[in-house]
């Protein structure tokens, strides 16, 4: 029994490589007894027992991108890897005959733009999920409280917003599982099991270990340059934009920051829903 314990206080040290024997010690104690968390935030060592198998996966960097269609279907993406096979997505497949849209916004820092836009979601009733920074939660605690209390769901955009392809799988587990903890220290919410590569950019290397720490990666099927707050495209664009490339299971990259988001959204979400859309929360989606 003792060395039992003795293992998996050492799998949990090398995991974290910055908790003290002592802090091991108390950690194994309250996991011997505690319920197993479904949620992508608790570490276990089933968790490092997977480093094998990444390993042995390429970590060729990837830029996602995605080929806008006309008509309204399902845009075609990336087909170098089969993202599916990692639990990531960028689109509801199951949903193509459905008029459904998951907003997603990526929220690095405030801009004076998220509560308006969470506004805008409530006079819709509307659902989206925000990926956030711990940078972003430690500024924004409030915003963040009250994404959860409005039903909405809150997804881990990493620590420092770091390329993850040029981490380790150290570095990686620690920039979501420190977000993650932060989350819950600072909100008293669990941040949600969904989690967007900073910049779009992941291998398959990167993509398991996401998947082994139990998160969904989610990609896109809408997007435009609408991060750089002194080059803003105006809120005519993002309408248009919205109405020409619509489509069932639309997956929308939105950035907070965006002066022209938080001016066309309502307008954005009236026009979809004359066309019959509705916004639910992305974790309605099934996997494959």
């Amino acid at each position: 029994m003792k060395l039992r314990v003795l293992l998996v206080a050492t799998v949990i040290f090398c995991l974290t490589g910055c908790v003290s024997t002592q802090e091991v010690m108390k950690k194994t104690k309250k996991s011997s007894t505690a319920t197993q968390s479904t949620q992508a935030t608790k570490t276990t060592a089933s968790t490092v027992n997977d480093s094998a198998d990444v390993a042995s996966l390429p970590n060729e960097k990837k830029g996602w991108w995605m080929k806008r269609m006309d008509n309204h279907e399902q845009p075609e993406a990336q087909n170098e890897i089969d993202i599916s096979k990692y639990d990531a997505f960028y689109v509801d497949t199951k949903n193509k005959d459905k008029k459904v849209m998951y907003l997603t916004f990526d929220c690095g820092y405030d801009n004076g733009y998220t509560e308006k836009m969470l506004d805008v979601l409530k006079k819709h009733k509307a659902h989206a999920i925000f990926f956030v920074t711990q940078t972003y939660i430690r500024d924004n605690v409030n915003i963040v409280k009250r994404m959860k209390k409005e039903g909405h769901l809150v997804g881990n955009h990493t620590v420092k917003h770091k390329s993850m392809p040029d981490l380790s799988e150290r570095d990686i587990k620690e920039e979501l599982i420190t977000c993650a903890d932060y989350c819950k220290e600072a909100t008293g919410y669990e941040m949600d099991p969904y989690v967007r590569p900073p910049s779009g950019e992941y291998s398959e290397r990167t993509l398991q270990i996401c998947k082994n720490l139990g998160y969904k990666t989610v990609f896109w099927s809408m997007a435009y340059l609408d991060y750089d707050v002194n080059n803003q495209p105006g809120a005519d664009f993002v309408i248009e934009h919205f109405n020409k490339y619509y489509h069932n299971g639309a997956i929308p990259l939105i950035h907070n920051v965006s002066k022209s988001n938080a001016e066309a959204l309502d307008t954005v979400l009236t026009n979809l829903e004359e066309k019959g859309f509705s916004f639910p929360n992305i974790d309605k989606i099934k996997m494959e």
